[in-house]
């Protein structure tokens, strides 16, 4: 019995941004009596910065989920008990008392080649091949429940359909292990999906189990889910379990059964949970308007030099492949305008009463996700070429849409740009994102009459605004900044001429 328990190893929720303190559970990868090996990836997790995924730190075989999937858990908790086969090697002498213990048929031991066959990492959201999952029969814990209601504690569905009922077999007799062994092998067909469309699934209250996929490779997709959401119930179809996002309650009520007597209408509310990225982002929004006083300035600028420069460079060989558009331009231009007044690259040290000047660019840029508002930086932008500044942004907002930037990626920022422009929105008032000195929104760009060399004629135009930190950006200098901004976007020559 001794050396079960040593051989049981607790992995606890790991702190993996700074100074987080919780993280919600997307989603397991593995499930009790599945073979893991050290560094597998076993769980995906939500910060309050971020989607991340946690590998096991050790071999073994799992014994046991502390939390289903959806629990928000508190770092430091254990999350998942691993049997790390301590005094396994021993088993084989059939001597001694603890090893007549061990051989009991609900924990008999793998065979040679099961426990040197590791399941081999899959693609994050896919599951595992039914071919790779090695189990082991489970002795059940006394008093506790059984294995199989560890998978599902407190979600309000199961992720597969229920096994055939069979009647409960005695707690002596060796039979039950061939049932049980059964059971573990239903994850096996978890569908398979992406974790954004888990999470979307999650959100709208549907049951992946129940989506047809029209993906590759039977993978389902966020077209699969919203088709699922829409789809009418079945009559008599139960209410949501306890504990389901009322968003499902709104689903199930739809209004294509008017004929019915019972006379019920669609759910006049939903409610969502605020959590993860989302709840980080207002908590970080309100600290910023109520701690540094915003200021807000507004310039309108002819960029139809800008935009024929745009054309220019996407046909330019030398930027061939890469992504070119306003958007780099005028970071661009904000990176020069910062070269030029470098004293807005600050932040406001309330502990140390001190402005602290930096002398490198971290340049943020909001990106919106499925999981909330982000904002990635590219770190020391001010020394990137054109073209480097031109992968770093692809590589930042199609890290950031695919839910993938890590906690990392969003800390240590100096100045942000939000394009408001991509909705069709001319400006803005901006919030600074906490520790940074300014924001620059971006409007839309479109045909405006202009007087232009004394005509009025239909030029390209837009509206910037940027919002800074009047504690340590009066007006003389924020104005400067954003002066040269426009500058820059009205006669794209100063880039070469000021630079």
């Amino acid at each position: 019995m001794t050396r079960q328990t040593t051989g049981l190893r607790e992995f606890k929720m790991p702190d993996v941004g700074e100074g987080l303190t919780e993280a919600e559970i997307l989603g397991w990868y593995v499930q009790p009596g599945d073979t893991v090996t050290d560094g597998q990836v076993v769980c995906e997790v939500e910060t309050a910065k971020a989607a991340v995924e946690l590998p096991i730190p050790f071999d073994g075989v799992v014994r046991e989920l502390r939390f289903p999937e959806g629990t928000t858990v508190d770092v430091g908790q254990v999350i998942i008990v691993v049997d790390t086969g301590g005094g396994e090697g021993d088993e084989g002498t059939g001597t001694g008392e603890a090893g007549t213990e061990r051989a009991t048929p609900a924990e008999a031991p793998a065979a040679p080649e099961e426990k040197a066959a590791a399941r081999q990492p899959v693609l994050v959201g896919y599951g595992v091949a039914e071919s790779s999952t090695k189990r082991r029969p489970r002795k059940p814990a006394q008093g506790a429940q059984p294995t199989e209601a560890v998978r599902v504690n407190g979600n309000a569905r199961p992720e597969q359909p229920p096994a055939t009922p069979e009647p409960a077999p005695a707690p002596a007799s060796p039979e039950p292990a061939p049932a049980t062994a059964s059971a573990a092998t239903a994850p096996a067909s978890r569908p398979l999906a992406k974790p954004p469309v888990r999470k979307l699934a999650k959100d709208l209250g549907v049951d992946l189990a129940a989506v047809v996929p029209s993906g590759p490779d039977g993978i389902i997709t966020r077209e699969d889910v919203h088709a699922a959401a829409t789809s009418a119930p079945e009559p008599g179809q139960q209410p949501a379990a306890q504990g389901e996002p009322a968003v499902q309650q709104a689903a199930a009520e739809t209004p294509e059964a008017p004929a019915a007597p019972s006379g019920a209408q669609p759910a006049r509310e939903t409610r969502i949970p605020i959590k993860g990225v989302r709840k980080a982002t207002a908590q970080a929004m309100v600290g910023s308007a109520f701690t540094a006083p915003h200021v807000t300035e507004f310039v309108t600028v002819d960029v139809t030099r800008t935009m024929k420069l745009v054309e220019k460079l996407k046909a330019d060989p030398d930027m061939a492949g890469l992504r070119v558009n306003p958007l780099l331009l005028v970071a661009r231009a904000l990176l020069l305008a910062i070269r030029r007044n470098p004293e807005i690259n600050a932040a406001w040290d309330e502990e140390n009463q001190e402005i602290v000047v930096k002398h490198y660019v971290n340049l943020g840029i909001a990106a919106a996700t499925p999981r909330g508002l982000v904002v990635p930086n590219i770190k020391d932008a001010d020394s990137l070429s054109l073209a480097g500044l031109s992968t770093a942004l692809s590589d930042l907002v199609g890290t950031a849409r695919e839910g993938r930037t890590s906690p990392a990626a969003m800390r240590g920022g100096t100045v942000t740009i939000t394009n408001v422009g991509v909705f069709g929105v001319d400006t803005g008032t901006p919030i600074l994102n906490p520790g940074e000195s300014a924001i620059l929104a971006v409007g839309a760009i479109k045909p405006q009459p202009w007087v232009h060399k004394g005509k009025v004629k239909a030029r390209q135009v837009t509206t910037l605004a940027l919002s800074f930190d009047h504690r340590l950006v009066d007006g003389e200098l924020g104005s400067k900044v954003l002066a040269d901004i426009a500058a820059v976007l009205e006669q794209p020559k100063r880039l070469l001429t000021w630079g």
